[in-house]
């Protein structure tokens, strides 16, 4: 979903801070001019733009925000956003360590259809300025002020868009402690739904389990080939395809070695993910494969892109009789230094 395709319909506020005791809920909607506009559609765009967003079902016999939208009617979009917003203010009123914040419950369409987002615009505390009558003259100082929104380059902490045809929905989540526990409250017990892992969360879990084979199965000093062959395998599917089918990423990186293969599935049958896709879609994601980052144990860093590393002949290894290991790297026709 892209800004330029989102159409609001309807957007109400409402304030959600503990400290006052009880949320200050709008009776009417919001007149939203044009800068306004770009401020809401910008966040949720960036709902679906970052690969830290999840898929989610909701427990349809537990969930109260089912229950209200299962019948949504928008006769009722005022009604229905302040119930959305008591029920998570009892749940932030009860957990301190929950921030406050404003409450945007929005009516959208894009791409002929509908959908409802819910955006928590957790408060930024930071410094500005007022001026004071004195009585020997105006008197500016400097003060925190917390009430202040997430900008447009910011993303949400907690928000969620849900398409009204299935009630689908799409969220991003923060942690925050519950009972002394870490815990998705947004997800679980606000939005009281089951969230799928993220594309960034799944591709961190084949990230760690080919890494945790290959400390297994090769010596410390000869792991580097096995993870640096990984990294081009995994780079050369996010380049060409957009992503990869986990088992299929297995077969490709331990081609050859079916014990490592068995290995490695294994770790994935634990997560639930063997016959997962995994698509990123952020460059900031997907960026730290696109160079091979060597550190030997003298302290030296040597960042290699995965295009002259994946050249033949541009870079070799050999293994010296002392069993320490040359690096060579060829066809340079200019090097330079910078501070």
């Amino acid at each position: 979903m892209v800004k330029e395709e989102i159409r609001l319909r309807k957007v109400i506020l409402h304030i959600l801070d503990s400290s006052a005791g009880q949320p200050v809920l709008s009776d009417m909607e919001l007149e939203s001019g044009s800068e306004l506009q770009d401020f809401i559609k910008e966040h949720i765009a960036k709902i679906f733009a970052g690969d830290d967003s999840k898929k989610c079902e909701f427990h349809k016999h537990e969930s109260d925000v089912y229950a209200l939208l299962n019948e949504y009617d928008d006769e009722r979009f005022v009604e229905i956003s302040k119930e959305l917003a008591k029920k998570l203010y009892d749940i932030m009123n009860a957990n301190i360590d929950i921030p406050s914040a404003d409450l945007f419950v929005v009516r959208f369409s894009s791409d002929s259809l509908e959908y409802l987002a819910i955006l928590k615009m957790n408060y930024k505390t930071m410094y500005t300025h007022r001026s004071v009558p004195g009585d020997d003259g105006l008197y500016n100082e400097v003060y925190r002020y917390k009430e202040l929104l997430p900008q447009e380059s910011q993303k949400l902490a907690e928000a969620c868009v849900i398409r009204l045809n299935d009630l689908s929905i799409s969220l991003v989540e923060k942690k925050a402690e519950i009972n002394g526990k870490k815990e998705d409250y947004f997800s679980e017990l606000y939005l009281k739904c089951h969230a799928r892992l993220s594309d960034k969360k799944k591709l961190a879990i084949v990230q760690k389990a080919i890494e945790s084979v290959n400390n297994s199965a090769y010596e410390e000093q000869s792991r580097y080939e096995p993870q640096m062959k990984a990294k081009a395998v995994i780079n050369e599917q996010l380049t060409k395809n957009g992503g990869f089918v986990v088992e299929e990423l297995g077969d490709l990186v331990f081609e050859g070695r079916e014990d490592l293969r068995t290995a490695y599935q294994d770790k994935m049958e634990q997560y639930n993910l063997v016959k997962e896709e995994v698509l990123p879609q952020s460059e900031s994601t997907t960026r730290r494969y696109l160079k091979q980052c060597l550190v030997t144990d003298t302290g030296i860093e040597i960042k290699i892109p995965m295009e002259e590393y994946e050249k033949e002949g541009n870079i070799e290894f050999v293994t010296n009789a002392d069993g320490s290991t040359s690096l060579y790297i060829k066809n340079i026709g200019n090097i330079s230094a910078k501070f």
